[in-house]
């Protein structure tokens, strides 16, 4: 996770305020234009989630001893000479132009944790739905680095999203017993690709973290 400056905080912090006064007025207005969907592949449905939510084993969660971040080595080359971040900027922004380095040049991205949408690429992170130290704490920490680095870069299950640089920071590495995405209409998805993740990767979730998702996957309608 990228640590924002002080000194850059504040302008941050009015470029946030008027992404939101932004997004209020399309609504308002009715521009035609669609927002960025910003939606990762392999959401699964209710049902699916729930009976994944069933399935996975509840244990006292692991400590972070011996945690790196360098022990999930990320971002790899994608295609040509696109890494893993770049790859979900093109995947979940709109109009996104790259240059020849494949770093994205403009774009629109919409934030569906806090409804921001942004035009650079600089306000948003790429967010590891199931934090890389919360997956050592369920369990990663037993794997080898080629897994580990499969988990950091996976493209096919929902644990990749862009969403604004500050919530992203202020998520951390909590799970969602502690940290829920602001928007809570975005609560039901995020519970069932945190649910679908840690199911897929055979990872453990402790008591007050599933009592968390499944509050959160009761609001779902499907």
């Amino acid at each position: 996770m990228r640590v924002t400056p002080v000194s850059a905080r504040f302008p941050r912090i009015t470029r946030y305020a008027a992404a939101v006064v932004l997004a209020t007025v399309v609504a308002l207005v009715g521009v035609s234009a669609q927002p960025a969907s910003a939606t990762p592949p392999g959401i699964p449905s209710k049902a699916t989630a729930q009976s994944q939510l069933n399935a996975l084993t509840v244990a006292t969660q692991g400590s972070t001893s011996g945690y790196s971040r360098d022990l999930f080595p990320h971002w790899i080359t994608i295609s040509g000479s696109c890494n893993t971040h770049e790859q979900v900027l093109k995947r979940d922004g709109t109009s996104v132009v790259v240059d020849s380095s494949c770093a994205a040049t403009s774009g629109r991205w919409y934030s569906p944790y806090d409804g921001a949408t942004w035009t650079a690429a600089s306000d948003v992170d790429i967010d590891h739905v199931v934090p890389l130290a919360e997956a050592w704490r369920s369990g990663a920490n037993s794997w080898t680095t080629s897994r580990r680095q499969s988990f950091a870069n996976d493209l096919t299950r929902p644990q990749l999203i862009a969403v604004t640089d500050n919530v992203n920071q202020s998520k951390g590495d909590q799970d969602p017993s502690t940290w829920q995405p602001p928007l809570s209409s975005y609560r039901c998805t995020y519970s069932k690709m945190w649910i679908t993740v840690k199911y897929s990767w055979g990872l453990t979730l402790q008591s007050s973290e599933k009592s968390a998702l499944q509050s959160m996957l009761n609001t779902c309608s499907s």
